[in-house]
């Protein structure tokens, strides 16, 4: 297998993004459901859901738990936001699969995942949508990616299921989870953690890190080497989460919305940091950078 491809401005430039013609509304820029957050963590959701919207969706639905719900709703007044049963932890519960199936099938791109506490509750959450669901593409976030790989009983993944419409955003220790190994055995070759996940679960691989790993079932591979020490702070992986579904939506492909929302987290880091220095920003801060940088590479 070959090396990986620095991801550069040079390589966006060739793959690059689709664009709404002059004549078309929110409707042709794709519809978002983003199901994410808990009574814990309520700004997961809210962090993803505007990443989606800086990022060039049209239209965004948010899936969280009820108590949470009103609040998010006037946070985020661009979104419908839909409360749902809750788990004795705050979480989503697992029987909202139908109710949220009936969402997701309206829906270009699903996200789940983000601020998402209670793993057994999320672990059945995303099992019976990925079984239940075809359709939209799937950012698969924290939480979400607890208990995917082969089952005990030997099955196969639903993943499988969805070969080529899904994305997984693990950092070291989630790789390590999925593959049953060793946080340092990641550590030691992130590249071939990745190349692993993408060939098992048949997904793009999004490896965060300092150095952030791109990775297709094929074993092709990207990197991304230029952020800002900045970005590893509370919140960060949530905002690159919501900016990725937002490109899929829009219609990139998942290879194509990987490598763009790896660097266009990534620039607005950099941006940051030339403004206020290496560290301190908030991940809320990156969001609002999101647009220029994005049509700095797009006209």
């Amino acid at each position: 297998m070959g090396t990986d491809t620095p991801i550069t401005r040079e390589l966006l430039r060739s793959m690059p993004l689709p664009q709404p013609d002059g004549d078309g509304d929110k409707e042709h820029r794709g519809r978002v459901l983003v199901v994410a957050g808990s009574v814990e963590v309520p700004g997961g959701a809210l962090l993803a859901g505007i990443g989606a919207l800086r990022a060039g969706a049209g239209k965004l639905q948010v899936a969280t738990a009820a108590s949470v719900a009103p609040h998010l709703g006037l946070a985020l007044p661009e979104a419908l936001v839909a409360g749902l049963p809750e788990t004795p932890d705050g979480g989503i519960a697992p029987d909202s699969a139908k109710r949220l199936t009936a969402r997701a099938t309206r829906c270009d791109a699903v996200l789940i995942g983000p601020g998402m506490m209670d793993e057994p509750a999320v672990a059945a959450l995303t099992a019976a949508l990925l079984t239940g669901l075809d359709g939209p593409s799937f950012v698969l976030d924290a939480a979400a990616l607890a208990g995917l790989g082969r089952g005990t009983d030997g099955t196969p993944s639903p993943l499988h299921r969805h070969g080529g419409r899904i994305v997984l955003t693990p950092h070291a220790g989630e790789m390590a989870a999925l593959l049953g190994c060793d946080r340092d055995q990641v550590l030691a070759d992130p590249l071939d953690a990745a190349r692993r996940a993408a060939a098992r679960l048949r997904a793009v691989v999004v490896l965060k890190g300092g150095r952030t790993r791109i990775v297709t079932p094929q074993g092709e591979a990207w990197t991304y080497r230029d952020g800002a020490v900045g970005l590893a702070t509370s919140g960060s992986g949530d905002t690159l989460a919501g900016i990725l579904t937002g490109l899929l939506a829009r219609g990139a492909t998942p290879l194509q919305a990987a490598v763009w929302s790896v660097w266009l987290h990534g620039e607005a880091g950099n941006r940051l940091t030339r403004r206020h220095g290496p560290l301190g920003f908030l991940a809320r801060e990156l969001l609002a950078e999101i647009p220029a940088a994005m049509a700095e590479l797009s006209g």
